[in-house]
């Protein structure tokens, strides 16, 4: 710094060799001696700088494709590639070459010569059937495998494998699988639904009325079970047909001592018989005459009072033969008549003579119980010129029919 009449100025410290001059923090730099002047060289020839100086070389021609170097001292290639200059369309990729380039088609790309650009290769239509093992779809460029339903595409991107629906839960009960899809089926007592995957209860009383039970069928999920009324009948073992309780043999009975037990369809009947004044009992269903005072009265009773107990099904056949009578043992010249005196007021009941020493009861017409029948049927036997009177009492309890399914 030198001192100046009301300044100073700045002086360099030290001087710069020809070629160079001080910048700004007073070092010494190479002046560029090309653009500094204005015609360094002569026509013809390209200025080059150096350090320190310049020289003058010779300008050089290059080929198409080159250009000269920086330094104007040879032909370098030119990349049209990097420079834009290309004339590569959408879809192709220039390559640089000595002195020119290429344009290539990028892949799943051809070069259609005609419209001279590149056009999509589809390689599903190229190479059908050996890209997928399924469904070959077609991409600008490339291709996408896929699967139809019920399979799904592998780790490989061709080929297909199945999918286990059943892993879903799709099904309501049952579900099978199947290569490609799955079967939804039910457990025995249910039906498939139409939409293919509910399992609804088949309700087998009301398809199948009065077959699978004798009396009541009940719906139970999946199955059904039969029912017998609430009294006088239990399941057999076949559990489908009620059968009658003998309320007589099992003892589930209200009889008293003095009576007589008898069972009858759905229940039970207590029975007592008392013998008629001049008659002895001898057992639990038979009286007999005993001495009378006056032979006549003697003769016109019977000598043996019988009680009988008639049961037969609901649904005889008509007319039926319900009892027969006649002496034990029977002799040659014997000869009976049967008559029915009391308890055929409606006239259900008739007798018939089958040959000449036995009778018959039948039945006419059916009996709708619950009703209870007490028939008194008369035998005369004709023997050895004199009538002998035997008495049969009838009782016949008709218990109600059976209960109808329900």
């Amino acid at each position: 710094c030198v001192n100046t009449e009301g300044s100073f100025r700045c002086n360099p410290k030290t001087r710069c060799p020809v070629g160079f001059s001080h910048n700004m923090q007073g070092r010494c730099v190479d002046v560029d001696e090309c653009g500094a002047l204005t015609q360094p060289c002569s026509p013809g020839f390209n200025c080059i700088n150096t350090m320190g100086s310049y020289i003058c070389n010779r300008k050089i021609t290059c080929s198409r494709g080159y250009h000269a170097s920086p330094d104007g001292s040879r032909c370098v290639d030119v990349d049209e590639c990097q420079s834009n200059v290309n004339r590569c369309g959408e879809g192709q990729l220039c390559h640089n070459l000595p002195g020119s380039y290429r344009c290539e088609c990028r892949t799943g790309y051809q070069y259609d010569s005609f419209r001279r650009m590149c056009v999509d290769i589809n390689e599903c239509w190229s190479y059908r059937g050996r890209l997928c093992a399924q469904t070959c779809e077609n991409t600008p460029g490339s291709y996408e495998c896929s699967c139809t339903s019920g399979f799904r595409l592998s780790g490989d991107g061709k080929n297909c494998e199945d999918v286990n629906e059943c892993l879903a839960n799709l099904c309501s009960q049952e579900c099978a699988n199947v290569y490609g899809s799955y079967q939804c089926y039910c457990r025995q007592g249910y039906y498939l639904k139409e939409d293919g995957h509910t399992c609804e209860d088949i309700d087998e009383c009301s398809q199948s009325i009065g077959h699978l039970c004798t009396y009541k069928c009940v719906n139970i999920p999946g199955s059904y079970k039969c029912a017998c009324p609430d009294y006088g009948y239990t399941m057999s073992p076949n559990g489908r047909s009620c059968r009658d309780i003998d309320e007589c043999a099992t003892g589930a009975n209200n009889c008293s001592l003095a009576e007589t037990c008898y069972n009858i369809q759905g229940g039970y009947r207590c029975l007592s018989f008392t013998c008629p004044a001049n008659y002895r009992k001898v057992s639990d269903t038979r009286c007999e005459r005993i001495s009378c005072p006056n032979y006549l009265e003697c003769q016109n009773s019977p000598l043996r009072i019988t009680y009988y107990y008639l049961s037969f099904q609901s649904n005889i056949i008509i007319p039926a033969q319900i009892f027969r009578i006649g002496p034990s043992p029977a002799y040659s010249g014997d000869n009976i008549i049967v008559s029915i005196t009391s308890g055929n007021e409606e006239n259900y009941f008739s007798t018939r003579k089958l040959n000449a020493y036995t009778g018959a009861v039948f039945l006419n017409r059916q009996v709708q119980g619950p009703r209870d029948f007490l028939i008194n049927v008369e035998m005369k036997l004709w023997r050895q010129g004199a009538f002998t009177t035997f008495h049969a009492r009838l009782y016949h309890p008709t218990p109600p029919p059976p209960p109808p399914p329900i």
